[in-house]
């Protein structure tokens, strides 16, 4: 009742004054003042229908949310089935000396970005199901925990950029890595055609560097809503709704990548290759690990001088 008299008054003080009521309680807005009527026309144009197809027409579980939480446990059940089925790669972690592959600095960066991204996928899960969990206190805990997790990703994203980059940029060999799913199908194990970062591991960079920053774009897009910036909406020849709507869908698709990226990741280290979890504790690998799953990487290093010849050479062909 009290707000029904707040919204009267502002009406008739409006009017006194020869001023629209959206001015009044909003303020000159693209989002929220005239333009919150002029948009409504635009629902059946530009990003509208797309929006509100893929956002499940007002609702918080729509297509999205939907799309998302089917990759992710379709990516669960696959990898219990690869884990029953084929089982993980057991590398002597004590046969040979272990191989430096991350410094602190590394391994510092990418514990940030890992624990970011155990928080962002959850979250933003949870916020698209947001109507499913009531809303209220629980699901702005989460809204606000996603955003700190933004922040953290943030500040770790581009020391990882940088440092990784050469590393990371495609090779004529991760063809045939691709080609042979890493060696993941076979439970016989053999010289791999990788180095220090395989196939799968520069997918996930890429989508998680160059997509986490389009990411952070757009969440900051949708978290401050109502920003003024002429330029962008003048560069892009676009409304801020439509902005709003855009950064939405290019969002939400991105974090389903994401979700299914960073499950495999986590897969692969901590249950398909027994220990490799620990290359980013105390930044060593096992040369056993590194002659077969890495094997460009070894050459590389043996032809350097930076290594001795290992004794795998013996158990394992050279490509």
């Amino acid at each position: 009742m009290k707000r029904l008299f707040l919204a009267l008054f502002a009406c008739i003080y409006a009017q006194a004054e020869e001023k629209k009521y959206a001015d009044i309680v909003q303020g000159n807005s693209d989002v929220w003042g005239n333009a919150r009527l002029e948009n409504i026309d635009s629902y059946g144009n530009g990003f509208g229908p797309i929006f509100l197809q893929f956002q499940g027409h007002l609702q918080s579980s729509g297509f999205f949310a939907w799309l998302a939480l089917g990759a992710v446990l379709g990516v669960i059940i696959a990898f219990i089935g690869h884990y029953a089925i084929i089982g993980p790669k057991h590398f002597d972690h004590h046969a040979g000396k272990p191989i430096y592959a991350f410094n602190k600095f590394e391994r510092l960066y990418h514990l940030v970005a890992a624990v970011a991204w155990a928080i962002l996928v959850p979250t933003g899960l949870i916020m698209m199901f947001g109507e499913e969990f009531g809303g209220g206190a629980f699901v702005r805990f989460c809204k606000n925990a996603h955003g700190l997790a933004t922040i953290a990703f943030a500040i770790a994203v581009i020391p990882m950029l940088v440092t990784w980059f050469w590393r990371m940029l495609p090779r004529t060999y991760d063809i045939r890595w691709m080609m042979i799913v890493g060696g993941y199908l076979n439970k016989k194990k053999r010289t791999i055609p990788a180095g220090k970062f395989n196939a799968g591991q520069k997918a996930w960079f890429w989508v998680a560097t160059l997509g986490g920053i389009v990411m952070i774009a757009t969440g900051a897009s949708m978290f401050f809503l109502d920003y003024d910036i002429p330029a962008m909406r003048s560069a892009l020849g676009m409304s801020q709704i439509e902005i709003l709507r855009a950064s939405a869908i290019i969002h939400n698709f991105l974090g389903a990548v994401c979700a299914v990226f960073l499950l495999v990741h986590i897969y692969m280290a901590v249950f398909a290759i027994s220990g490799a979890i620990h290359s980013m504790i105390d930044g060593h690998k096992p040369e056993e690990e590194v002659y077969v799953l890495h094997h460009y990487w070894y050459r590389e290093l043996l032809d350097k001088g930076q290594i001795a010849k290992s004794q795998f050479e013996a158990k394992y062909p050279r490509l």
